[in-house]
């Protein structure tokens, strides 16, 4: 799979963030007046300054963002697990009960051996040996019995082995399941452990601090929205060249102009089938936005990032895998300049991060912990933490 990431530039704030030179500039005043005015009461160290919290704060949170799909992922192979486990119990319990059938037709086959006084094989030595058919062997029981009675060894032979078997799996499943959960609550315990210490850095800034750092956000996201408005220049450039060629190549004898633009669609079909599509997934995900994002959750009243990109496409009848990191992979890869509406985004280099592209540089998408589903620029975060780009197919 292609990458789309470019080159960190020099002045990143961690996570592949890129603070504008204007916002750069006023953290680093920020930072030089803060290491001589807020040194901690009874201590010779200054507190962080604003910008080594704000970094740190949006390492936390894309590390959280990070173990949501870590999570996302447990729970889903938890889920399928426990399914699993349930069925082979179900298994187990009816082959043992058909087990229980065969024993007791051969228990019979004894006791009339018994009364009778016949000179038949020892049914009650079989039943309680612990490998039957070594038992058979050894004795050349089979030899001696009526068609009757060996069909009953069989069945009982049978349901033996096929019992032992799915008990095997079962416990082997079980234990499987065991592992599911920890992980499960591992990523759990990680996403909770990561917010709660963002929180606590966020809540020792003062007033005034959380202040600037809003006014910086704010800056940054100018920076987006500029970046994003050249996206759409470029992207509308293309494809008016794309339709003057196509119109060009519709005119020869040959029409071979217009084959490059079909290809482009690809391996969703047809360019029209998939606009409807996705303009179907951008209505759903247009109209979750406000709805919070909470980590692990799937609709329909709160999203997380890969949860929303999943309901949306669900919408337009196609499905999506649970995580970020399956979703990468359910289409084609295309560069972010040939970037259509519906298009999937993912962002880091661990592809933590995903939204859904609706044209003009721009996607709707459930950005972190705290946050609420909003439409925002695809270089919300800089342009170096952006992927790839995904035509689901």
């Amino acid at each position: 799979m292609a990458s789309h990431r470019k080159s960190r530039p020099g002045g990143t704030t961690g996570a592949g963030l890129r603070t504008p030179a204007l916002a750069t500039a006023a953290l680093t005043s920020i930072a030089m007046l803060s290491q001589t005015a807020e040194a901690a009461p009874g201590t010779d160290h200054a507190r962080p300054s604003l910008e080594e919290v704000e970094k740190k704060v949006d390492d936390l949170y894309r590390q959280a963002e990070s173990a949501t799909e870590k999570y996302d992922a447990a729970t889903e192979r938890t889920g399928k697990q426990r399914g699993r486990v349930d069925a082979l119990r179900d298994e187990v319990a009816r082959r043992t009960a058909r087990l229980n059938k065969a024993r007791d037709e051969l228990g019979s086959f004894a006791a009339a051996q018994y009364r009778t006084g016949a000179a038949a094989p020892d049914t009650a030595t079989f039943l309680l040996a612990d490998n039957p058919q070594d038992y058979f062997d050894q004795t050349q029981l089979m030899s001696r019995l009526t068609t009757r009675e060996k069909s009953a060894v069989d069945a009982y032979i049978g349901e033996q082995a096929a019992t032992m078997k799915k008990r095997r799996e079962a416990a082997q499943s079980l234990q499987t399941l065991t592992e599911s959960q920890h992980e499960l609550q591992t990523a759990k315990s990680t996403v909770q452990q990561k917010l709660a210490s963002a929180r606590e850095l966020l809540s020792q800034l003062t007033a005034q601090e959380k202040a600037r750092l809003a006014a910086i956000e704010r800056e940054k996201q100018q920076e987006a929205a500029r970046k994003a408005a050249e996206l759409a220049k470029q992207q509308a450039e293309a494809q008016q060249k794309s339709t003057s060629s196509s119109s060009s190549g519709s005119s020869s004898p040959t029409g071979s102009a217009s084959s490059g633009s079909s290809a482009s669609s690809g391996s969703s079909g047809s360019a029209g089938s998939y606009d409807t599509k996705a303009a179907k997934a951008i209505a759903f995900a247009r109209a979750q936005i406000g709805k919070p994002y909470v980590w692990g959750a799937t609709g329909p009243d709160s999203y997380d990032c890969s949860g929303l990109t999943q309901a949306a496409w669900k919408a337009a009848g196609v499905t999506l895998p649970r995580t970020t990191y399956d979703q990468v992979n359910a289409g084609t890869t295309v560069s972010l300049a040939d970037a259509r509406p519906g298009d999937l985004i993912f962002f880091y280099d661990d592809i933590s991060h995903v939204g859904l592209y609706i044209g003009n540089g721009m996607m709707i998408h459930a950005p972190k912990p705290g946050a609420y589903v909003r439409e925002e620029s695809v270089y919300y975060g800089g342009e170096s933490i952006i992927h790839s780009v995904v035509r689901p197919g």
